[in-house]
């Protein structure tokens, strides 16, 4: 039930000044969380500074965390599993992901609320790929399904997905302050 790898392609000019493609495959930074299964991670671009340097060198691999470079900016993909019906095992898995992956989250989840709660100091722009996750906020909750837009504002939120089948969807997060 796994969704197809990210084909990442990334554009240049050469010596001449001419575009051309120069590269085309997949990310040099996958990330998984094996106490999450069909959990992928694949980050694909990022910026270290406002306005962004076109010529800037690929960091990618370099990148750790959920929040992008101070003033920067970071490019994800991420493929959730349908949640394990039993909440423990959520629990778990959850502490996992931000235990290893997103140390830099603030993961505080109060009792009674979704175990993937967090928040960070960015604007996300979420963009619903494939299939569809609920969007969890203190107060409420929503569907988003393929072709939907979320911009998270440095918000508490959870994602969890519900419908059994793989979903993906891309991130664009902005350095930001409160």
């Amino acid at each position: 039930m796994s969704l197809p790898p990210i084909r990442r392609v990334l554009t240049g000019d050469d010596a001449q000044g001419l575009s051309s493609i120069v590269e085309d495959g997949p990310s040099p930074a996958v990330r998984l969380v094996p106490e999450r299964p069909g959990y992928r991670v694949t980050n694909l671009w990022r910026t270290e500074a406002a306005p962004a340097s076109v010529h800037a060198p690929d960091s990618i691999a370099e990148h750790r965390g959920v929040s992008p470079p101070q003033g920067g900016t970071v490019l994800r993909i991420i493929d959730f599993p349908p949640e394990p019906a039993d909440p423990q095992e959520l629990q778990r898995m959850l502490q996992a992901t931000f235990g290893s992956m997103y140390r830099d989250a603030q993961h505080a989840p109060k009792p009674g609320q979704h175990p993937g709660m967090h928040r960070t100091a960015t604007v996300d722009y979420a963009l619903m790929l494939e299939g569809e996750i609920v969007a969890i906020m203190d107060k409420e909750e929503t569907v988003l399904r393929a072709g939907d837009v979320l911009i998270q504002r440095g918000t508490n939120h959870a994602w969890a997905n519900r419908s059994g089948r793989p979903a993906r969807i891309a991130f664009i997060l902005i350095d930001g302050q409160a």
